[in-house]
């Protein structure tokens, strides 16, 4: 996880360096992602969680949340974009899910306080001013910011601090995960695409000349969308509505049709042809979670369906 990480990284400064970018603002913005990514990317190696649960306890999701608004505050002052409002509309990112999760500490996985926090993290997500919250380097970081500071929170909240079990938060391969990933992949693709074109939501439209940028975007599609996403809505939604409800079929087809609504503000309001085609995506990513147990695996048929639409398809 750290070479990952190391790699990633200094590809993203590599690259940022030749766009011009440095300073003492770039430097700081560096840190925090660095800080941020390393974060999401360690608890997804074996026994690191288990490992600062076991030394640290409940303490632990209380330590993650503090370092990471300290880092935010790095960003900001090494930026000279601290304001007291935006560090206390982050502040309320981090440490509301911790109060929450620390509020349902002695009940099962499945209490209000679970789902309440996981409503929290998508609006946050989903509505909250990122650009004014993250302005350097002219809010183009913003999105990927909001969305790597919520994942930490949610890593320190329900990994930590509440020991969710089942998330299939880790990045590795098991048997057959292959033919999960493919079958789903390639189910789903026979079916949106028909689908897509006969309701007239997409039609094809690829785009050759920027198939140069394939890697780079691929990368960033699975870490910073495919990935929060299957934690947020398979990992954790799914996961914990399967607990309430003592249903699997319950939980995974409720999420479906939640992550289909979560989508109904996109490209417009409502629209009702990407809430039916993110309900059958859902369909299935959370048919590959349940098979593998792992967000990894719904990850990759996730961002392997955005990156055939990105560069494929375009929206009508």
């Amino acid at each position: 996880m750290i070479g990952l990480w190391a790699a990633l990284t200094l590809t993203g400064a590599l690259y940022a360096s030749w766009l011009g970018y440095g300073g003492r603002g770039f430097a700081a913005t560096l840190t925090a992602f660095a800080y941020f990514f390393l974060v999401m990317l360690l608890f997804a190696a074996r026994g690191v969680a288990d490992g600062l649960a076991a030394r640290f306890g409940a303490g632990s999701g209380y330590l993650l949340g503090v370092a990471v608004f300290l880092v935010y505050l790095i960003y900001a002052l090494g930026t000279n974009t601290f304001a007291f409002t935006r560090s206390a509309v982050v502040a309320a990112f981090i440490f509301a899910p911790l109060a929450l999760a620390s509020s349902a500490k002695q009940r099962t996985p499945g209490a209000w306080q679970d789902f309440l926090t996981i409503a929290g993290i998508w609006v946050a997500v989903k509505f909250s001013p990122s650009h004014w919250l993250w302005p350097y380097p002219g809010g183009r970081l913003a999105y990927v910011f909001t969305v790597l500071v919520c994942v930490n929170g949610a890593l320190a909240a329900f990994v930590l601090l509440r020991r969710v079990d089942g998330i299939g938060y880790s990045i590795g391969w098991g048997r057959h995960w292959g033919f999960f990933v493919f079958a789903s992949f390639a189910v789903f693709a026979c079916i949106a695409i028909p689908l897509g074109r006969a309701i007239h939501f997409i039609e094809f439209a690829p785009r050759w000349s920027e198939w140069k940028s394939l890697p780079l975007t691929s990368l960033g599609i699975l870490f910073f969308i495919a990935w929060p996403e299957e934690l947020l809505f398979r990992g954790l939604l799914q996961n914990l509505l399967a607990r309430a409800s003592k249903s699997e079929l319950a939980g995974w087809w409720t999420t479906s049709l939640l992550f289909g609504f979560s989508h109904i503000t996109n490209i417009g309001f409502p629209n009702w042809r990407y809430v039916l085609l993110a309900s059958i995506a859902g369909f299935f990513y959370g048919w590959t979670w349940r098979k593998t147990g792992s967000i990894f695996a719904s990850a990759l048929v996730h961002a392997a369906v955005d990156v055939l639409w990105h560069f494929l398809f375009r929206t009508v």
